[in-house]
């Protein structure tokens, strides 16, 4: 976990339960709270001119939902939907701050797993300006595998279905089903029980 839970209701978090299909916050709006998931996923997403739905992010227990955001006076440029039932702790971004202030070992944690996720977004980001579907999915795997403590092979089951792995890499999803297979006999990945683990 980033932050205990402990800590952040001291500095006055409070804890949220949210139902599938619940919108966190909108594309365009002002980052206000510091949110933590404690069970469930959020899927960070976007749609382009076409209405098509872009997956950038599917994110799990434990870790912070667009937090670089409140260090600057932007907008967000993402939407943050709950994927399935999700209880996240919310902490108003004011308190959030001075709870950094008072706690600098916390705050360096914090620059270094943001850090490590603009690394391995880098890296995705990379992978999927390539034409082979293949490395797209690749990267975009190795990107949710990143958020893992445990990385040793097959160790992880990727939480995506074809369908939302075909909409963070921008492949069709016959594309994705091909590539996978491919990959697995490629020994990049297990296929058990139509789940994928790598």
């Amino acid at each position: 976990m980033l932050i205990e839970e402990k800590l952040l209701m001291s500095y006055g978090a409070e804890v949220e339960d949210l139902d599938p299909s619940y919108v966190i916050f909108d594309e365009g709006s002002t980052p206000k709270y510091y949110y933590q998931i404690i069970k469930g996923r959020i899927k960070l997403n976007h749609y382009n001119d076409e209405g098509k739905e872009l997956i950038l992010a599917i994110l799990s227990k434990g870790l912070s939902v667009c937090e670089l955001l409140l260090f600057i006076d932007e907008k967000y440029p993402v939407n943050a939907i709950a994927f399935e039932e999700t209880t996240v702790i919310k902490l108003p971004k004011t308190d959030f701050v001075r709870l950094l202030d008072d706690n600098p070992q916390i705050s360096r944690d914090i620059n270094k797993f943001l850090s490590e996720r603009l690394y391995q977004k880098y890296i995705m980001l990379e992978n999927n300006a390539s034409l082979r579907p293949d490395v797209r999915i690749k990267g975009a795997l190795n990107y949710q595998k990143s958020f893992s403590d445990d990385q040793s092979q097959f160790s992880f089951e990727v939480p995506l279905t074809r369908q939302q792995i075909a909409s963070i890499t921008a492949l069709r999803v016959e594309t994705v089903i091909r590539s996978i297979k491919k990959l697995e006999k490629e020994g990049f990945l297990k296929i058990i029980n139509r789940k994928i683990f790598i």
